[in-house]
């Protein structure tokens, strides 16, 4: 959190950035890209950050007038973004420069000629330090089409009161669990599986974990082998093994977060945005709580854990490109990639600033975070993700019902149908 001045204040005081981060939605200007008394104006359309005006306003200082970038917030959801921004591409907007992307939506904005490829030596200040996970997201067909300007990962939140050493593998997490339930205490291995993205991403872990593959490695073909067999069983034995929430089934990233800050779960899986908060809102059950890197399938292999963030991409109808591009750098630069993981919590992208001491206080847990960045599972790259991703949640709801092997079969022929449609217009 930050004071106007760009002072820091107690950690603690991180949860209610957090807080309202989730909440902030201001109104969406229907702008175009003006000039403003001879100064290009450019729109930057990005997710509610709640410090991110700040680093604007940096850049606008750096670019000593010849632009200004004007922070267009767009919608809290990830679905209402994507809905947003597609509609006005699809129409052609001159008003959209700068995009906030999630990660799983370059390969389809690059695909339908929305977004500028980076060449150059702008593409080189991108790639130059940037961790290969995140980077992978920003590309297409081998072309770099965004700039990750931050990226998020998983951990295991465990009592340490309760359980002595982290369980390596899943099935060692729910055993542990039910020796908890046994005697009497808190027991329960608490996270996302609702019918949504949350879900899809657990299982995207699962089956990387284990080797598998979805798709072909070229992103063309539907695949589903055995290593996402494999993740189908952990799954459904994970549903039903007695360790689970009774609303995991509906459970999404928040109400995980409350009920394991409320002292019901021994494990939590869930993003960094739970240690602030639970700082906050419950300071002794905080001490007892720690982190480890997420289970494997196999005790003896690590886990690949799925990750999230935010690339930043240069729409192809912006008419001032050129200082599109400049300010997407000035934005997601080690400086400004600092200043908004230890005020807003989202973890940088470029991989010198774990090891700058402001991090530590902010990011304790950031060796765990580096480790599994370092090795990390990216969801499906395909400009058809947002198809496959709609179906794969609905085949694997809810995850006590799966089938393995009838799941994975189904699934192969959803996917594949998805993959025709390619990126479809809401």
């Amino acid at each position: 959190m930050s004071d106007p001045d760009g002072t820091r204040r107690r950690p603690r005081v991180r949860a209610l950035a957090a807080a309202a981060a989730l909440t902030l939605v201001a109104p969406m200007a229907a702008c175009g890209s003006g000039d403003d008394g001879g100064v290009p104006t450019i729109n930057l359309y990005y997710p509610p950050e709640q410090n991110l005006q700040k680093v604007v306003d940096n850049c606008n200082a750096a670019a000593q007038g010849r632009y200004r970038i004007a922070y267009r917030v767009l919608p809290r959801q990830a679905d209402d973004q994507r809905v947003q921004m597609v509609r006005r591409l699809a129409a052609q907007d001159p008003g959209m420069d700068v995009l906030g992307l999630d990660v799983t939506w370059t390969q389809e904005f690059a695909s339908a000629d929305w977004i500028l490829e980076w060449t150059g030596q702008d593409k080189a200040e991108v790639e130059q330090g940037t961790l290969a996970g995140p980077l992978e997201t920003a590309r297409y067909q081998d072309k770099l089409f965004a700039a990750p300007k931050n990226t998020n990962v998983q951990l295991l939140w465990y009592r340490k009161d309760l359980v002595p050493e982290p369980p390596k593998s899943w099935d060692q997490m729910i055993s542990a669990a039910q020796r908890l339930k046994q005697q009497g205490k808190p027991y329960q291995v608490l996270t996302m599986g609702a019918q949504y993205e949350g879900l899809v991403v657990l299982y995207n872990t699962l089956a990387e974990s284990a080797g598998g593959h979805i798709l072909s490695d070229d992103g063309k073909r539907a695949v589903m082998d055995e290593g996402t067999v494999r993740a189908l069983e952990q799954l459904q034995r994970f549903a039903t093994s007695g360790v689970t929430s009774p609303s995991f089934s509906n459970a999404t990233e928040d109400p995980v977060r409350l009920e394991f800050q409320s002292g019901n779960g021994a494990f939590q899986v869930n993003w960094p945005f739970v240690y602030p908060a639970m700082q906050e809102a419950n300071p002794e059950l905080a001490k007892q709580v720690t982190w480890a890197r997420v289970p494997g399938i196999d005790e003896n292999t690590p886990s690949k854990v799925t990750i999230g963030g935010v690339n930043m991409a240069v729409s192809a109808y912006s008419e001032h490109p050129a200082e599109s591009f400049e300010a997407a750098k000035c934005i997601r630069n080690a400086e400004n990639q600092k200043f908004s993981a230890i005020n807003d919590g989202v973890p940088p992208t470029i991989e010198r600033i774990y090891a700058d001491p402001e991090m530590t206080e902010a990011y304790p847990m950031k060796e765990t975070i580096l480790e599994e960045l370092k090795e990390p599972a990216t969801r499906p790259l395909t400009p058809a993700y947002q198809s496959i991703s709609t179906v794969m949640s609905a085949m694997l709801s809810p995850p006590s019902a799966i089938d393995p092997q009838r799941t994975a079969d189904e699934l192969r022929g959803a996917i594949a149908d998805a993959l025709e449609s390619k990126g479809v217009l809401p």
